[in-house]
C-alpha cells in the first residue's frame, strides 16, 4: 500500500545494478519517495535504465545525481564508495543522509566517513538479499519481501536519520535490525563470504579436476554442484572487494572451516560413522530453522521452477 507521505523527496541512487534497481522498484511500488535520479558508471548502463525507465531521470555523473537529494544510496562495489564519496561530497545539501547497500561495513565506514560533510548523515546499511543477477534489467520489486536489512549506523550518526531510513527499507518490505560494524562484519562472513569462497573454490575444483569432462560436469550436475554454481555465478567485482575488505572476519571464519573440515575428513578415513550422523543431525537442524524464520523455502527443488 502506498505511503500517505514521501519519506524521502528525492533520492539518489549511485549504481543501477540489482540492489538499486530494486530498491527504485520497490519505491515506487510503495509510494515511499518524490523522486528517483540515477547514475552509474557506464554510459551502457544509463542507456538502458532510461531506455526501461527504471527511475525517474537518469544523468551523466554522481555529482548532477546528489544535487538536492535527501537521501543518496551508494550502491556501487565495496572498492569503489571512497572515490564516489570523495566526488559527491562537495554537491551534498545540507541535511540530507548518505547510506550504502555494501556487504562490508567497517571498511565502508572507513573509507567513506571522511568525505561526509559536516550537516550531513551518514548510515550505512546493508540488506540482506540479492540473486546471481545483475545490471539495470536485473532488479525487482520484491526482492526485499521478509529479507533483512542490517542497519549499521556509523559513530554519532543522527537518530532521526536512522528511523527514517530504517522506514524507507520497512516500507520496501524488509525486515530491519542494528548492529554495529564489527559485528556485522563477522555475521556476514559466516553467512555470505566464505559460503561464496567455498562456492567459487568447488566450481573450480570441478574444472581443474580432468578425468571428469566438462559436458559430464554439466549435463550430470546434481543439486549441490548447481547450487554451487547459482552463487559461483555472482558479480566477480563486488566479491572480489568483499573478501579484500573484509579480509579479518574472513580469513578467521575459514580457518574455522578447515578445522571442521579436516574432522570431517578423519571421520571418513577412519569409518566414525556415529560423529558424521551426529554432525549432519546437527547441521539438519539448522535449515529447518532459517525456513522456519521465513528466509527460504522447504518447497521441493528450493521453489525455483522445473526447468523445461
Amino acid at each position: 500500500m502506498p505511503a500517505d507521505a514521501p519519506i524521502y523527496d528525492r533520492v539518489a541512487l549511485i549504481g543501477l545494478g540489482l540492489i538499486a534497481g530494486s530498491m527504485a522498484h520497490a519505491m515506487r511500488r510503495g509510494g515511499l519517495v518524490g523522486e528517483i535520479v540515477g547514475t552509474a558508471r557506464s554510459a551502457e548502463t544509463r542507456d538502458v535504465a532510461r531506455e526501461i525507465g527504471l527511475v525517474d531521470r537518469v544523468v551523466d555523473t554522481a555529482a548532477e545525481a546528489v544535487a538536492g537529494a535527501d537521501l543518496i544510496v551508494l550502491a556501487v562495489p565495496v572498492g569503489a564508495m571512497g572515490a564516489v564519496a570523495e566526488e559527491i561530497a562537495p554537491h551534498l545539501a545540507p541535511g540530507a543522509t548518505v547510506t550504502d547497500v555494501g556487504s562490508v561495513k567497517g571498511a565502508v565506514i572507513e573509507a567513506v566517513g571522511p568525505y561526509i560533510p559536516e550537516g550531513v548523515h551518514f548510515v550505512p546499511a546493508h540488506p540482506l538479499a540479492g540473486t546471481e543477477h545483475s545490471g539495470p534489467r536485473s532488479g525487482f520489486a520484491s526482492l526485499f519481501d521478509n529479507r533483512f536489512t542490517l542497519i549499521v549506523p556509523a559513530e554519532g550518526s543522527d537518530r532521526d536519520a536512522v528511523a527514517r531510513l530504517d522506514a524507507l527499507w520497512r516500507g520496501m518490505g524488509a525486515n530491519t535490525e542494528e548492529m554495529d560494524a564489527d559485528h556485522h562484519d563477522l555475521v556476514l562472513a559466516v553467512t555470505s563470504h566464505t559460503p561464496h569462497l567455498i562456492a567459487y573454490t568447488m566450481v573450480g575444483v570441478a574444472d581443474d579436476l580432468r578425468r571428469v569432462t566438462d559436458s559430464e560436469v554439466i549435463k550430470y550436475s546434481a543439486a549441490g554442484f548447481r547450487d554451487f554454481t547459482r552463487i559461483a555465478a555472482s558479480d566477480p567485482t563486488m566479491w572480489r572487494d568483499v573478501f579484500l575488505s573484509n579480509k579479518e572476519a574472513t580469513l578467521e571464519i575459514l580457518g574455522r572451516f578447515t578445522e571442521e573440515l579436516f574432522a570431517l575428513q578423519r571421520a571418513i578415513r577412519t569409518g566414525d560413522g556415529e560423529l558424521l550422523f551426529d554432525y549432519f543431525t546437527h547441521t539438519r537442524a539448522i535449515r529447518r530453522g532459517i525456513i522456519e524464520a521465513g528466509q527460504d523455502t522447504a518447497a521441493p527443488n528450493f521453489g525455483r521452477e522445473p526447468t523445461t
